[in-house]
């Protein structure tokens, strides 16, 4: 920081001994929308684009000396180069989100006609909006430092600095670039100390400081004018409380190791600590790093508690596997089937959380879940390997998918199958601020009185157990009978009482709250106190002893509140041009231990029993599943198909006829998705 304050100095000191040297040339204030190829990427954008690229023609003359060019970009996902008279001089930024872009000119490039170029030469589609375009006849360092701003977030209960994330918007709320490191991207910089000291073009600005999902955001309006330098101090408290839960994000990449992104190790430390992550798992691609050195460097080492892991990237999946030894290389990654891979992982499924990652997104032409070999509904292999890990990702806020639910649908059949694995939030961030580290994050029961040295074996172990709650913007907690929560078997008894509480900070909404049974939803309220600070709602439900065991799960449903400072990114692979973003809290599963054998029984183990009892007497298994939920029957569906009989065949409709409205369901569904899957082949 002291570095960045020198240079922000010197900067200043140049402006003020030249104070006729700065003119500014509009080049052009259009804002237009490019389409690189094909279809339109989004339906929020117009069927046919303004152009494929951008030309702007400009008279000049040259320039002895750097010069800095500035535009307006919004949706970018691919490489777009930006081209002055043919010489690159850049891209634009890789980044969804509406931002100031700026570029240097290095001297010598203008002339007096000049030709300004923004274009793609990627195939796959791609629908940004660029414009106003100016050229400024200074260097960039000086563009981008008329006014200091010296800013401070603190915790007004304890008045103590903290770490932070700082977002600034100009006038038309465009994220500004600014001159300041380290952490520092256009519209954010992260403080590991409390203080940042940046320098900014002169104009009005909107600044927001917030320290991930548990803090409130503050904000200011500044006024930058040449030569001046403001003060600014920040009040941020916490508004979540998560007493005897650690919040973690189970998936972190950076450029330093991982090659992608743009985020360095020590940029990476400093993030963790402005979104208030206490135990971050390092999951580089096929690498084991320690990240215990640069926390101390840094000075943030007490704010969290690094665990070493790997994404074990085959091409077969992708796995996170922690906690490992840093250094060694444990896990053969050039495996090509899952039962080599468990075979590789050896009894680590027992002493390590194994996550399967992105399970819907396409890496090396392999997608885990593929409709062709994944019963979604059953939870069930087509095509007969076993699931290797623990836990799976029903959310990463890094690679969304379009059904921001389909994971987690997902994850209710495995646990109908029989798959007891944990859910967790994780981000995948390989940048600074492209995806912001932990905005889906997993929080995890374990003693969290002290950050910095957290019980990383008591953290695995129970997430292993299930003792988690996943959070996107919300955090949905779960209780049966006072005692039990995630993870846990709740003992047989004539009714439960499950008691729900939905949190979040001021600066989030949540619109409803839902009881889920088996997968099923069977209980909703809606949620009037939407933008409450810490608890929106709280309350509790009754609910009969079923005769067979089910898991319950609750789930909080929000929408997108475009905030500048907390952006959700669209899709990573996108199934349809059409998306709403939102947010969501989910808790971990109970179990209802209703067979009284004190174990948890799955909609499967049912449905195994039931067919061999009945074997092909469908008339008779049929009759019998009316005792049983839609899972059972989807479970039994399942079972029917996988052993060659034809689910439409004669014989089946015919015992279906007469079936009970939770077993013709369950055999639709099934139905349903076998007939997707034979289309999609």
């Amino acid at each position: 920081m002291r570095k960045a304050g020198f240079l922000i100095f010197i900067a200043w000191l140049l402006f003020r001994a030249n104070p006729g040297f700065g003119q500014e040339q509009i080049l052009d204030k259009g804002w237009y929308h490019l389409r690189n190829a094909g279809p339109r990427e989004w339906s929020t954008f117009a069927k046919d684009p303004d152009r494929k690229k951008l030309l702007v023609n400009f008279k000049g003359g040259p320039n002895p000396s750097e010069h800095a060019l500035s535009l307006r970009q919004f949706d970018v996902k691919l490489n777009w180069k930006v081209l002055l008279n043919g010489h690159a001089i850049g891209s634009l930024v890789p980044d969804e989100k509406d931002l100031m872009c700026y570029f240097k000119v290095p001297a010598g490039i203008l002339k007096a006609e000049n030709t300004l170029e923004v274009a793609c030469a990627d195939a796959q589609p791609d629908d940004i909006k660029v414009g106003d375009v100016v050229l400024h006849e200074q260097p960039l360092d000086i563009v981008l430092s008329d006014g200091q701003l010296a800013l401070s977030v603190t915790d007004p209960d304890s008045g103590e600095l903290i770490p932070a994330r700082i977002t600034i918007t100009n006038a038309t709320g465009t994220l500004q670039s600014f001159s300041g490191s380290p952490a520092a991207r256009p519209g954010y910089i992260y403080t590991g100390s409390g203080t940042a000291l940046i320098a900014l073009p002169e104009g009005t600005y909107k600044l927001y400081a917030g320290r991930g999902f548990e803090y409130g955001v503050d904000s200011t309006t500044v006024v930058i004018k040449k030569g001046k330098r403001l003060d600014h101090k920040f009040a941020i408290k916490r508004e979540v409380s998560t007493p005897g839960w650690v919040s973690s994000d189970t998936h972190i990449h950076t450029f330093t190791w991982s090659g992608h992104g743009d985020a360095t190790d020590v940029e990476r430390v400093l993030t963790i600590v402005g979104e208030g992550i206490e135990l971050p798992i390092i999951t580089e691609h096929n690498l084991q790093i320690d990240f215990k050195t640069v926390a101390q460097r840094q000075g943030v080492d007490r704010y969290f508690t690094p665990v070493t892991g790997n994404e074990v990237t085959t091409e077969v999946g992708h796995f996170n596997v922690f906690p490992l030894a840093p250094d060694k290389t444990e896990i053969d990654h050039r495996i090509r089937n899952w039962k080599a891979l468990s075979e590789s992982l050896g009894d680590r499924k027992d002493s390590k959380a194994i996550i399967l990652n992105h399970a819907r997104d396409i890496h090396a032409s392999f997608r885990p879940f593929d409709p062709a070999i994944h019963l979604s509904s059953a939870g069930m292999r087509l095509d007969g390997w076993e699931f290797p890990a623990n836990g799976m990702e029903v959310i990463n806020s890094g690679a969304q998918q379009t059904d921001r639910m389909e994971l987690t649908r997902d994850w209710f059949g495995m646990l109908n199958h029989g798959d007891f694995i944990t859910p967790a939030g994780a981000s995948d961030s390989h940048d600074v601020s492209r995806y912001i580290v932990g905005q889906a994050r997993t929080y995890i029961r374990c003693d969290d009185e002290d950050p910095a040295n957290l019980d990383v074996q008591q953290a695995v172990r129970n997430f292993r157990e299930g003792n988690v709650m996943v959070s996107f913007g919300l955090l949905t907690e779960i209780e049966i009978n006072d005692a039990y929560g995630p993870g846990e078997l709740v003992p047989a008894s004539d009714e439960v009482q499950i008691s729900v509480k939905v949190a979040g900070p001021a600066w989030t909404r949540a619109e409803s709250v839902a009881l889920y049974a088996n997968g099923k939803k069977i209980r909703e309220e809606k949620i009037e106190n939407q933008k409450a600070p810490g608890i929106k709602w709280s309350g509790s439900w009754n609910l009969t002893m079923p005769t067979h065991d089910i898991f319950l799960v609750a789930l909080a449903e929000g929408p997108d509140n475009h905030a500048p400072y907390w952006p959700i990114g669209k899709p990573y692979q996108p199934t349809s041009p059409d998306w709403v973003g939102g947010i969501f809290g989910l808790s971990g599963a109970v179990w209802l231990d209703a067979d009284r054998n004190a174990k948890r029984d799955a909609a499967f183990d049912y449905a195994r029993s039931l067919q061999q009892q009945f074997s092909r007497d469908f008339a008779g298994l049929i009759q019998k599943l009316a005792s049983y939920d839609e899972a059972v029957a989807i479970q039994v569906a399942a079972l029917l198909h996988q052993k060659g009989e034809n689910l439409t065949g004669t014989e089946i409709s015919k015992a279906l006829h007469h079936a009970a409205p939770e077993t013709k369901s369950g055999f639709q569904r099934v139905i349903r998705e076998l007939t997707v899957h034979r289309s999609d082949r």
